[in-house]
């Protein structure tokens, strides 16, 4: 099965410095809607519609994930518009949604998630191993790591709107 390995700060200050001064370049910007159908600790199952704000096109991905902490299980495929919109609907829930940009520094890549209903900006970045995200020294705009169960993971922001 297919590894997602990765590392969730907080941003102390959002990168206007570093994308003004070229340091960091976006690569995309998309909207996306983020519904969970299934979670315990340790699995979890979602549908996303991710739209690019560039071009405008729409796409929707089902999601597995098993496992915690720095190294996860993870099948994500798409899907269609009428499937997303028929698990969206018999699950009755109300998705999280965000704006993710994505934005490289030449050598690194990184995810900004900016929440719509919550006052939380997010960076996320992915790595081929073990090693190099232990190895990782986030940048001085990085902030404090979000543990695994935290409080202001996915799935709890998710779960709170729910109620």
């Amino acid at each position: 099965m297919p590894c997602e390995i990765e590392r969730k700060y907080h941003i102390a200050r959002y990168p206007e410095a570093e994308f003004a001064a070229n340091q960091l370049k976006v690569v995309a910007v998309k909207q996306i809607d983020q519904t969970y159908l299934a979670l315990t600790d340790a699995e979890e199952i979602r549908i996303r519609k991710i739209v690019d704000s560039e071009n405008g096109r729409t796409t929707y991905t089902h999601t597995f994930k098993k496992g915690q902490g720095l190294s996860r299980e993870e099948i994500e495929v798409e899907i269609s518009e009428a499937i997303y919109e028929q698990l969206l609907n018999m699950s009755g829930a109300v998705p999280l949604t965000k704006t993710r940009t994505i934005a490289t520094d030449g050598s690194l890549s990184v995810e900004i998630d900016v929440y719509d209903q919550y006052a939380l900006q997010v960076v996320e970045v992915e790595f081929a191993s073990e090693e190099a995200a232990l190895g990782f020294e986030p940048p001085d705009w990085f902030g404090r790591e979000i543990e695994p169960g935290e409080e202001k993971s996915n799935k709890k922001l998710w779960k709170d709107l729910q109620a």
